[in-house]
């Protein structure tokens, strides 16, 4: 058997895959974004976005919010483990896992508890005497929702590149005169910027696409655009425009993920896609 045919048969379960559950489900969303109800050729879909355009500003801001904060946290964390013993590492590994053992739904609920009039916070403020804060149904309340639920995906690929820098190249920098500042811009942060480009990319694209986190945290207030898309399609039945929207939205993670490969490479581990 030719080594061309046998490559063929092994890919072949990879490309039906692909094509199910990738390709035709584009081609479905394309198809409705430039037809109507009765399934028409029209641009009407597409000149309807600029009413979204506010919306998509602010899916974008609340996101770009949501991955800087994330970073900042994330980024002395994933240094810290990456120089523990590696059962202190395992150990650090797991706090980070455990949350997402538990279902996002889960997650989301547990911090409405947490910020509504009567959850934790506020009857905590209670007994102090103080009044309590208005926390669910505000721009904070969702960014935070965002950096709880995606922050293990900003530490995981920042840690695995990090975890690759060899002390000797840290040491070498020491004996060269380098204080704490130069080692972590001149050694520390070129070498992990292949997982920062991952772990940003794997955060902001959740977040901007998200509708869960922002109805229940948002109280239904704050509107992004993954909730503009579950609203035409699971409220007015309108798949026509929810495609649209849809498409919009994949084109603008795709040149996200376009521009983030750009800063990173496949033999650095910290490739995207």
């Amino acid at each position: 058997m030719k080594p061309s045919l046998l490559n063929r048969i092994i890919n072949a379960p990879y490309i039906l895959w692909s094509a199910i559950f990738i390709v035709i489900p584009l081609f479905i969303v394309v198809y409705y974004a430039f037809t109507d109800a009765n399934g028409a050729l029209t641009l009407h879909n597409i000149f309807e976005l600029k009413e979204y355009k506010h919306t998509f500003l602010i899916s974008i801001w609340y996101s770009v919010i949501a991955t800087v904060i994330t970073l900042i946290i994330s980024y002395p964390f994933a240094y810290i483990m990456s120089r523990k013993s590696v059962n202190k590492q395992q150990m650090m590994m797991m706090l980070v896992m455990l949350p997402m053992w538990m279902n996002l739904l889960i997650r989301t609920y547990s911090w409405m508890n947490i910020l509504e009039k009567t959850g934790i916070i506020n009857t905590l403020l209670g007994y102090m005497g103080l009044s309590p804060l208005k926390l669910i149904g505000t721009p904070g309340a969702v960014i935070l929702g965002m950096v709880y639920n995606y922050v293990p995906y900003m530490i995981l690929p920042i840690y695995s590149v990090m975890s690759k820098i060899e002390p000797s190249l840290l040491e070498a920098a020491e004996d060269l005169g380098s204080n704490g500042f130069m080692k972590l811009k001149k050694v520390i942060f070129p070498l992990s910027l292949p997982g920062v480009v991952s772990g940003i990319t794997m955060v902001f694209v959740p977040s901007v696409s998200t509708f869960y986190i922002s109805q229940k945290l948002g109280g239904g207030k704050i509107m992004l655009i993954g909730d503009a898309i579950e609203r035409q399609i699971q409220t007015s039945y309108n798949y026509n425009l929810g495609a649209s929207l849809s498409l919009i939205l994949m084109i603008l993670i795709l040149i996200s993920m376009a521009i983030m490969n750009r800063f990173t490479s496949s033999e650095d581990g910290g490739i995207i896609v």
